[in-house]
């Protein structure tokens, strides 16, 4: 339940608190004094878009507080429980929006997203707008309503969620068939480019070894002559060889280590160095001895580097990288291969989606075909109570084949009525009297407002259009709704207002300079003048103030 609502700095109010009760509650005040401007209000903390030009002129921000009592609403609870918001059955609402247009929201003093804010809204407050016949017309929102009356949230989502799932299946199956062309001509060159790689057999460190050996063989002269002039040098040479110098030095330092020891270290390096360069003219004859000059295995070598290198510039990757494209394209085509059972696995799948959606579809049918009974008989005796004795509602169910299925179900939802006996049901969008089509959608408005499980309604100045023994049934209505729940109503109308719990006049004050918008609870007699002012004018009489006394008795009598 609304316990109170504060609004600073918005459109022409400046600051405002109202204090709210069970029941009926009316606002009741001149035209433009901001009736409804409270309930603009109201809709942009529940989470309605704002823009800067709701902010009061010369302010900075406006700023909207609603407090709520939660004891009657579970879901609102487990809601602010799940993001940590709990504050022990109690809930405050707050809007900020600055001059700039920039909009924050809190909960419970934490900050919020706008959706987050609208999904907690949702569970609290149900508004009914003065222009909501406008849209009354529309399929989508016949059908929502009817789902509302019925309480369809589950069966709804249990179809939008296997219509989704329906979907998902659908999209994957056509995308496999309208690749399979392509992935047919794909696997063939897979195929062929696999067999072409498998048939080079490249082993691990082939590519580098070759390349080794076929640098070799190609210059094997070059690498002979410099490996014999190196043995000379070092071993064979006439003249002296460095292994020849070498055992030279090293005899020249032993002659003369009996006269200093010293020299030892240096005979000592020499002579190693001796042993090394017989040990290298060794290495270099045996290199020698196995140099020979091979030009069939040339050819050999030079044509495997060919295909290597003529592959590697087929598939675009470096010789060193065909290893890994091998890897690549035979995991390609094993997935391609796969694709054909793949597809009858989609296939089944989506079959099964497709049966379950169904069902669910026919199970939201069925509920919906019994509904629309209930809901047919709820208006049209409704319409019947606000002065259309002869009216008639229909709420037709057309069920679609089973090609239509959508997130919705199989329905065509369409609301139909007659507004005179005689006269065959039409669809409400052609209903040609706009006083017709406001009494028809009050009478929607009501009946669906009593299967609401909201505890609080708000209803906007939506008996515009009504007037007299009609005028003061609406009333009934709205105060038979509030003897359940809270009800708010925005109202012209005496006998819509002498039928309430708590009644608020809202008036505007003007110095000259600034305009204001005030709020004040009416008391007893504060409530005959209202409503003794709402049935005669600008001047107010005896007998107009007797009658206002007497639809206030006559009201509370019959509640």
């Amino acid at each position: 339940m609304l316990l109170h609502i504060r609004v600073r700095n918005y459109a022409i109010i400046d600051e405002v608190d109202l204090e709210l009760g069970g029941g009926l509650t009316v606002l009741t005040g001149e035209t433009g004094a901001g009736k409804s401007i409270l309930v603009d209000a109201l809709g942009l903390v529940l989470g309605d878009r704002a823009d800067a030009s709701a902010v009061r002129h010369g302010a900075e921000r406006a700023e909207i507080t609603a407090t709520f009592e939660l004891s009657d609403r579970p879901e609102a609870c487990r809601w602010l429980e799940d993001q940590e918001m709990d504050a022990d059955g109690e809930c405050v609402l707050r809007r900020v929006i600055s001059r700039e247009g920039r909009s924050r929201a809190y909960v419970n003093g934490g900050p919020v997203t706008l959706q987050a804010l609208r999904s907690l809204g949702e569970m609290l407050v149900e508004i009914h707008g003065q222009h909501e016949h406008q849209t009354l017309t529309r399929r989508p929102v016949q059908r929502d309503l009817l789902d509302s009356f019925a309480g369809h949230d589950e069966l709804v989502a249990e179809v939008s969620d296997s219509f989704g799932e329906w979907e998902s299946q659908r999209r994957g199956l056509e995308a496999l068939q309208a690749a399979q062309d392509d992935r047919d001509n794909r696997l063939d060159l897979l195929r062929y480019q696999v067999r072409e790689l498998e048939s080079l057999a490249l082993e691990e460190g082939e590519l580098e070894r070759l390349e080794s050996e076929h640098l070799k063989l190609s210059h094997v002269e070059k690498l002979a002559g410099a490996a014999e002039s190196a043995q000379r040098l070092v071993y064979e040479d006439d003249n002296g060889s460095a292994q020849q110098r070498l055992a030279q030095a090293r005899q020249a330092l032993e002659s003369v280590l009996d006269l200093d020891a010293t020299l030892d270290d240096a005979r000592c390096l020499i002579h190693e160095a001796e042993i090394q360069a017989t040990e290298a003219a060794e290495d270099l004859r045996r290199y020698l001895a196995d140099l020979e000059i091979d030009p069939q295995r040339q050819e050999q070598i030079a044509a495997r580097l060919d295909v290597v290198r003529e592959l590697s510039r087929k598939h675009q990757v470096e010789p060193a990288l065909l290893g890994a494209r091998l890897a690549s394209l035979q995991a390609e085509l094993d997935k391609l291969e796969q694709q054909g059972l793949t597809l009858e696995a989609l296939e089944t799948a989506l079959a099964s989606a497709k049966q379950a959606c169904l069902e669910a579809c026919q199970k939201l049918t069925c509920s919906r075909q019994a509904a629309a009974v209930k809901l047919s008989e709820a208006i049209t005796a409704a319409l019947h109570q606000l002065g259309m004795p002869g009216g008639c509602f229909e709420v037709e169910v057309e069920t679609l084949e089973d090609g239509a299925l959508s997130r919705h179900g199989l329905d065509n939802i369409q609301f139909l009525v007659s507004a005179n006996p005689g006269q065959p049901p039409a669809s409400l969008a052609k209903v040609a009297s706009g006083g017709e089509l406001s009494r028809i959608s009050l009478a929607v408005q009501v009946t669906a407002s009593t299967s609401s499980q909201h505890p609080c309604l708000v209803f906007d100045e939506v008996d515009a259009g009504v007037g007299g023994a009609t005028a003061e049934i609406v009333g009934r209505r709205l105060r038979q709704l509030g003897e359940g729940r809270q009800a708010l109503c925005v109202t012209h109308l005496p006998q819509v207002a002498s039928q309430s719990h708590q009644h608020v006049r809202v008036a505007k004050l003007t110095d000259g300079q600034r305009t204001r918008t005030t709020l004040t609870a009416l008391g007893p007699d504060e409530r005959v003048e209202e409503l003794a002012r709402m049935l005669g004018g600008v001047k107010i009489t005896a007998t107009s103030r007797r009658h206002a006394e007497e639809m206030i008795a006559t009201a509370c009598r019959s509640g």
